[in-house]
């Protein structure tokens, strides 16, 4: 009995773990998703340039290092006024989730970076959609979903705070 229950264990590891293999994100997984959400995609394998709904959008991979990152350019740094810069620093910590607003090369970024492999397609899915929605909403509410972890407080003392000024 002792063997047997050895053997069951053994067989649903490795079973497991052939799944978890199996469902490894890769370039090829990657960019099929990519080509369904897009309006348009140019490119090739790891270095795709992307439309979503008019948002302009790159996916840049590195199988061998496993990584990857979904970025959108906002605009330059030169342009971004003080204001913009904290609410976007701020949002990083409450409403931007999964992305991030980030610079680089004296460009604003929304930018998504992840370990590829570990990707499945929901995620991937839920990748593009913030970094869009992030995209969108620079400028105004800085949020890539509805969903806001924390500054609750800060607002309802905004709140309070312009109340009494009236």
């Amino acid at each position: 009995m002792k063997y047997f229950c050895i053997l069951i264990l053994t067989i649903s590891t490795l079973s497991y773990f052939s799944k978890s293999a199996n469902a490894q994100m890769n370039n090829e997984k990657l960019g099929k998703i990519i080509y369904t959400m897009s309006d348009s995609v140019a490119g090739k394998s790891g270095l795709w340039e992307m439309s979503v709904k008019g948002v302009y959008m790159m996916c840049i991979t590195d199988e061998t290092n496993n990584r990857m990152r979904i970025i959108a350019p906002i605009k330059e740094v030169s342009e971004v006024k003080e204001e913009e810069m904290k609410k976007a620093m701020e949002a990083n910590f409450h409403t931007a989730l999964d992305v991030r607003y980030a610079v680089s090369d004296d460009i604003m970024w929304v930018a998504f970076i992840h370990p590829l492999g570990e990707l499945d397609k929901e995620q991937v899915i839920s990748a593009i959609s913030q970094v869009y929605n992030a995209r969108l909403t620079f400028g105004t509410l800085y949020s890539s979903t509805e969903l806001r972890f924390g500054g609750e407080q800060k607002e309802k003392k905004k709140k309070k705070k312009k109340r009494r000024t009236k």
